[in-house]
């Protein structure tokens, strides 16, 4: 199985990396990982970015997805994504964890729950259905 390093290295220098995203948990079906709330992250309307707790879901649900590859497969690609947005953050931490709905040997489908770290609110529900890939065959 893929480590906490392994996960944190994969997207250093990638738009997880780049956002500030820290992957602090890897279990069996389940990522868990942080974002920290920074002005960068922001919209123009002062609340935390939708796109930033989408960006922050869909790591998670990739990563799962990818410690989660049945044998034989190569990779994968997100098919479909939804999220509900039920509140914001201004400050502190947003954490995300993503759990295995459905693996499959086409598909994976993931659910992630994104909260405000420090007082345990919900932002957002996400859902997404991965693809799974595998190489073709010569011929």
């Amino acid at each position: 199985m893929l480590t906490l390093d392994d996960f944190n290295r994969r997207g250093a220098e990638n738009l997880p990396g780049h956002l500030g995203i820290v992957i602090t948990r890897v279990a069996p079906s389940t990522i868990t990982a942080e974002l920290p709330v920074t002005k960068q992250l922001m919209a123009p309307n002062g609340f935390l970015h939708a796109g930033s707790v989408v960006t922050l879901a869909d790591t998670c649900s990739g990563y799962g997805c990818l410690a989660s590859l049945p044998e034989g497969a190569t990779g994968f690609t997100t098919i479909e994504l939804k999220s509900n947005h039920l509140g914001t953050a201004r400050e502190g931490s947003i954490e995300c964890t993503a759990t295995a709905a459905h693996l499959g040997r086409t598909t994976q489908v993931w659910d992630a729950v994104v909260t405000h770290k420090e007082s345990g609110k919900t932002i957002a529900l996400f859902r997404c259905t991965q693809m799974v890939l595998y190489a073709k065959k010569s011929g």
